[in-house]
């Protein structure tokens, strides 16, 4: 009885103790978010921590809306950006497990228009380039209509396409990505939003999605454009704009852009964290298979050197110092998004910003970067 009871205090005291250095930590690290948030002039800032495959930390700082005053809290919702580019070549990995497509397909007849850099006419440009940004193809006519980079529908389509030969160098691109979603709905038969949450959203439980209009408007986390000069946040509301009018005329396969598979998913810092766990754990997440551990592990796998991207993931070492980090960034809007796992210590945090100063270190927004460390020397070191 004696021995029971100081078993029972001793696990007492362990909890009690374990409770008490977890509340300090966070403690420390919610004074030091709150300090930079101060000195970045953040409008708002939502975090997740994870650690050997949990979520070990949330939390949402500052304000949802600056004219409502609505604090903002962990379920509200943001346009991501660029880290949607994910969610659209996941997508790809399923159909290419499906034997429906292969990473090495003439893009052209995936997207059912020739895509051919003019310079260099017998050079294929596979489904591959166009996910790492090695296609060749840039943004300089804009992304959100496929007519600018059609031959038969525009004269200024071979201003879509830079000086190098396909596959011989690197340059980001929106307009892959949003071609890449027409793909996915030519190949599937789905819309590209309905694609993405039957396949990956639903499977994983987690809330979002592409389509504006099938979502909980009162979640949306109003992002604001900040200003250098006089200080000041102006709201960007294109950022959720509605799409009912365009759906009711809508073509698969073309009108694929109004969801923006480029940068359109919207979600929550601690969903997305969900999302990101499962990459780090190689295609799972809770026992629930999204993709191969080949698939993600080439998702992960660097093409370009240099720039040490994959296929809409990229892996960076000037995150956290002595670190190579794997993921994504964002930005649109006034928003800032990072998404970075080390896949191999299994830790990963997502740092999700709704306005701050533009201020850069290391090729990082600070707000993302300070944030990032921040949450790593408190809660990873």
């Amino acid at each position: 009885m004696i021995k029971r009871t100081l078993k029972y205090i001793t696990s007492t005291i362990l909890i009690l103790s374990t409770s008490l250095f977890s509340f300090g930590q966070a403690a420390k690290a919610e004074a030091e978010i709150k300090d930079i948030m101060k000195k970045l002039d953040a409008v708002g800032l939502s975090v997740a921590v994870v650690k050997k495959g949990n979520i070990i930390y949330t939390n949402s700082f500052g304000l949802k809306n600056i004219e409502s005053n609505t604090a903002l809290t962990d379920k509200d919702i943001f346009r991501i950006a660029s880290i949607s580019k994910s969610f659209s070549t996941t997508s790809i990995m399923q159909l290419a497990e499906a034997g429906k497509l292969s990473l090495d397909d003439d893009f052209s007849k995936l997207v059912g228009f020739k895509v051919r850099n003019p310079k260099f006419p017998e050079t294929i440009i596979t489904l591959k380039m166009v996910l790492s940004h090695t296609s060749s193809i840039n943004d300089s006519e804009g992304y959100f209509n496929f007519d600018v980079i059609n031959p038969e529908k525009s004269q200024n389509w071979t201003k879509c396409y830079n000086d190098y030969e396909p596959g011989k160098g690197y340059k980001y691109c929106n307009l892959n990505f949003n071609m890449v979603g027409a793909v996915i709905e030519k190949l599937s038969g789905e819309r590209f939003d309905q694609y993405v949450k039957h396949h990956i959203l639903d499977p994983l439980k987690l809330y979002g999605g592409y389509c504006v209009d099938s979502l909980d408007n009162s979640l949306f986390t109003t992002l604001y454009e900040y200003d250098k000069v006089s200080k000041t946040f102006t709201p960007d509301p294109s950022a959720y704009a509605p799409r009912r009018e365009e759906l009711k005329n809508y073509i698969m396969g073309y009108s694929t852009p109004l969801f923006s598979p480029t940068g359109g998913m919207k979600i929550s810092a601690t969903d997305l964290a969900k999302y990101m766990t499962m990459h780090m754990n190689q295609g799972k997440y809770k026992g629930v298979k999204i993709i191969s551990k080949k698939s993600d592990k080439l998702m992960q796998t660097k093409i370009s050197e240099e720039e040490g991207y994959g296929l809409a993931i990229a892996n960076v070492d000037n995150l956290i110092p002595g670190k190579i980090m794997t993921g994504h960034t964002g930005s649109a809007y006034g928003l800032y998004s990072a998404m970075f796992f080390e896949p191999k210590e299994k830790f990963g945090i997502v740092v999700i910003t709704n306005g701050s100063n533009t201020i850069y270190t290391n090729g990082f927004n600070s707000i993302l970067l300070e944030t990032v460390n921040c949450l790593y020397n408190n809660f990873i070191k």
